[in-house]
């Protein structure tokens, strides 16, 4: 089973979760696809190795095959081509790899490289874990994540830490999991940003639950919300000290609270269940 965890905004408590939901089931892969700010192994602390670097095609252009007709750039829907009367201009950031110029060059004067954008690093322990790092700099991210998912280990349990937000690098992360965690928190700002995961979530036919982080802030909005619109809150984390303090220490709670790992381990029945359903 694939499972997600993701939320509309940053700052939710996502990483928390998937970290002691990972801790607390067995036979398990943590993937942390939050590539431009991966921060699982802060409360992991594993011992990462380098896997392999990740690229994509960027085109190359060789100037004396080159009629300068202006077919790449006028295909290229991110403008990462500018051809001038005497040279073709390449923004190679702005590039997605797509091969469309290549293909489409009557004469034959495009072939490609490889650019990198960032690397996988991965361990092996008491859980499998693997997280992708962007390049500093580096735009694209969605690349990276789709590499990373190729590495899905499906004899296991697959937890993916989504990246915040409900961009690209968000819909390549959810797009073919079995079940998606929408990490919330009440307040005005939490409920703006999960009616968008959840309208992504529809849209993208990703069954969903919610969790309420910080529990006991803010307002009944988001429980109003998730109640009327029949959203299953599978979880709620009070706005609690000891936790707080065990997250500025980089522990996951369920180290030192074992009561909750049961409630992690019940959040999972409870998806199996809609799984079993289907």
């Amino acid at each position: 089973m694939i499972i997600a965890i993701a939320s509309g905004k940053g700052g939710t408590g996502k990483t928390t979760v998937a970290v002691n939901l990972t801790l607390s089931l067995d036979n398990v892969q943590l993937i942390d696809c939050d590539v431009e700010e991966p921060n699982s192994n802060l409360f992991l602390k594993l011992k990462l190795e380098r896997a392999e670097d990740v690229s994509i095609q960027i085109p190359v252009i060789d100037e004396e095959k080159c009629t300068h007709c202006g077919k790449c750039s006028e295909l290229c829907q991110y403008n990462a081509l500018a051809v001038l009367p005497d040279k073709v201009m390449v923004f190679k950031e702005l590039c997605h790899g797509c091969g469309l110029c290549q293909m489409a060059c009557p004469q034959g004067a495009i072939t490609e490289r490889d650019r990198t954008i960032g690397i996988i690093e991965k361990a092996e322990g008491e859980i499998e874990f693997l997280r992708g790092v962007l390049n500093i700099g580096e735009a694209m991210s969605t690349p990276l994540i789709k590499r990373l998912k190729e590495k899905m280990n499906r004899e296991k349990t697959v937890i993916l830490d989504v990246p915040p937000g409900t961009a690209c690098p968000v819909i390549e992360a959810i797009s073919g999991v079995d079940y998606c965690l929408l990490v919330t928190e009440p307040t005005p700002f939490g409920l703006y940003d999960l009616r968008l995961a959840v309208e992504l979530c529809k849209e993208l036919n990703v069954k969903f639950g919610v969790i309420i982080n910080r529990d006991g802030t803010g307002n009944q909005d988001t429980e109003d919300f998730c109640n009327e619109q029949g959203i299953p809150i599978l979880l709620r984390i009070p706005y609690d000290r000891k936790i707080a303090e065990l997250y500025s220490k980089g522990i996951p709670f369920v180290r030192e609270m074992p009561e909750w790992r049961a409630r992690f381990k019940d959040i999972f029945r409870k998806i199996e269940r809609v799984e079993t359903e289907k």
